[in-house]
C-alpha cells in the first residue's frame, strides 16, 4: 500500500503524544527488522512493527491507524529485548492503542464475541477493548 508523504500528511502532533505516552524516542528505531523477527506474534501482524515505528516517525496517524499491529502485539517485551538500539516497542504500540482508544474507536467489540473466545483472549486485549 503506497503512503503519499507531504506536509499536510505529517502530523507532528501525533508524534509528540506517541513519545509522551510510550517515553521512548521513536526516532531511534533505524527499522532494522529484528522485532519482527523476534516476535512470536508477526505472523498475524498486517504490518510488520517497524513499518509501523517508521510511519509513526512520519508522523502518518491514518496508517498508521489502519493497520491492526499495535492490538495484535502481546506486550511480551521480546522485541525490547532484542532492540539493538534499547526501544521498547511495546510501550509505543500500547501509545498508540492509547490513542486510538482515546478517539473512542473500538478495533474489537467484546460483547459481541463468543464466550468460548473470550475465555481464550490475553488480559490486555480485553483491558484495552473495554477502555471506553
Amino acid at each position: 500500500m503506497p503512503i503519499a508523504i507531504s506536509d499536510k500528511s505529517i502530523k507532528r502532533e501525533f508524534i509528540d503524544k506517541i513519545a509522551h505516552l510510550s517515553g521512548q524516542d521513536i526516532y531511534k528505531c533505524f527499522q532494522c527488522g529484528t522485532c519482527g523477527g523476534a516476535c512470536p506474534m508477526s505472523g498475524e501482524m498486517d504490518a510488520m512493527p517497524r513499518r509501523v515505528m517508521r510511519m509513526a516517525q512520519l508522523g502518518l496517524e491514518e496508517a498508521v491507524s489502519d493497520t491492526r499491529t499495535c492490538w495484535t502485539c502481546a506486550s511480551c517485551h521480546t522485541c525490547t529485548v532484542n532492540c539493538p538500539r534499547g526501544i521498547d516497542l511495546a510501550r509505543v504500540m500500547e501509545a498508540i492503542r492509547l490513542l486510538t482508544l482515546r478517539k473512542n474507536e473500538n478495533m474489537v467489540e467484546v460483547s459481541g464475541l463468543p464466550a468460548e473466545t473470550i475465555k481464550d483472549l490475553p488480559q490486555i486485549a480485553l483491558s484495552a477493548a473495554s477502555a471506553n
